[in-house]
């Protein structure tokens, strides 16, 4: 069997480790970061969710992301200083709008196939990372919007995905600690939430026991192909620099992805966009009795929230783009805290964590699945905002390539 190195332990990377273990394959994962899940995979908005699926390359999402531009708390906020970086990745993002129905029911049918296979690796590993199969619920405040996603309802039935419109009367009933007046709704009851970083931490420990070697703190500086069927990685390992030797790569680096596709020839356009979350401590009995269970898609705000445990309520949103920056800006927490007062009045948001997040994002909102240029070298990255969704789809289909 092949010795096979995995750049990257977030959640793709990881993943992908423990297929191509379980395949009996020699694998020999590399991260930068001292554990496992440190990035994107940190603190996102927690949903498995399909009905979230549509990708983002529509006109009326172009339209309105222009419009957003000029409010400083609007979910996408745009950095104007040019890059090439930036601005390439925009012109390509634009030229996708065609592609928009066809992209969209391929991420459907990417995320079904993932649901099953990561239910089962957590059954079969004993991974708890605070699943709740309670389903999702999208919500609309007016007749415009609900129209808008009746439209996209036909997207995801035509990739296999069974979501049902629900009239405002009966959203009270999904979720009965919603406040506020909408007009209607979505429910998917075969979508879930969980931790991701729960789940990535435990599929890592699940993946050392079955051999597969993780480094950590390991900064790969370059990469030769010295010789037909070999790469050479000269990996600083805590100060100590090394070359190994693999027949075969898997880049899996999520928004240093595009750096390491230079290094072995080929152009993986991935930008960094921006996200935001805050984990609401649910301190009190009180909190816990007003948060929800079910998790919820505000479509006009862009907030997804999710329960993560009897003490934890996370609400997630917004894109930034804005390179490599991770700072963390009051002005985009609030309004994650803001929604969360409006919807939830009782709860208590006295402590709040906030964390920001970089989204490696394709230009076609599609993952990177596939071989590169060179033989042996191979990509699962580029999951944007659906990385938890699609990952266990994904590393599947690398290792069924390998």
């Amino acid at each position: 069997m092949s010795r096979i190195a995995i750049i990257g332990a977030g959640i793709t990377g990881v993943t992908t480790a423990y297929a191509l273990a379980q395949r009996g394959h020699h694998v020999t994962v590399f991260e930068r970061h001292r554990y496992a899940a440190m990035e994107t995979s940190f603190a996102n908005g927690g949903q498995l969710s399909a009905s979230n699926a549509e990708v983002w390359n529509s006109t009326a999402t172009v339209l309105k992301g222009l419009r957003w531009m000029l409010t400083r708390d609007a979910p996408l906020l745009l950095n104007p200083t040019p890059t090439w970086h930036k601005y390439s990745w925009m012109a390509e993002f634009l030229r996708q709008i065609p592609n928009y129905r066809a992209n969209t029911v391929e991420t459907v049918r990417l995320a079904l196939a993932a649901r099953e296979h990561l239910f089962s690796i957590a059954e079969k590993e004993g991974i708890d990372f605070d699943l709740e199969r309670r389903g999702i619920l999208h919500i609309y405040k007016t007749e415009k919007e609900f129209n808008a996603a009746c439209k996209v309802n036909e997207l995801l039935r035509e990739g296999g995905l069974d979501r049902n419109p629900v009239r405002a009367s009966e959203l009270h009933g999904i979720e009965p600690t919603l406040h506020g007046d909408f007009y209607g709704g979505f429910f998917t009851p075969s979508d879930s939430t969980g931790d991701i970083h729960k789940f990535t931490r435990g599929l890592a420990q699940a993946c050392e026991r079955h051999g597969v070697v993780i480094h950590y703190d390991a900064k790969i500086t370059s990469i030769e192909q010295p010789a037909e069927g070999r790469f050479s990685l000269m990996v600083n390992l805590a100060g100590d620099p090394q070359p190994l030797t693999f027949e075969q790569i898997v880049v899996c680096a999520g928004v240093r992805s595009r750096d390491f596709a230079a290094m072995l020839g080929d152009h993986v356009n991935i930008y960094p966009v921006k996200g935001y979350s805050i984990t609401v401590c649910l301190d009190d009995e009180n909190s816990r009795q007003c948060a929800p269970w079910v998790s919820l898609l505000d479509d006009s705000a862009k907030i997804v929230t999710s329960r993560l445990g009897v003490d934890r309520f996370r609400v997630a949103g917004t894109a930034e783009i804005n390179g490599f920056n991770r700072d963390i800006r009051s002005d985009r927490v609030a309004p994650l805290v803001d929604w969360t007062r409006r919807y939830f009045p009782e709860m208590s948001t006295s402590r709040v964590i906030p964390w920001a997040g970089l989204r490696p994002m394709l230009p076609s909102m599609l993952p990177k699945v596939g071989r590169g240029k060179r033989p042996g070298v191979l990509y699962n990255t580029g999951h944007g905002h659906l990385g938890w969704t699609l990952s266990a789809a994904t590393a599947q289909a690398v290792a069924n390539m390998v």
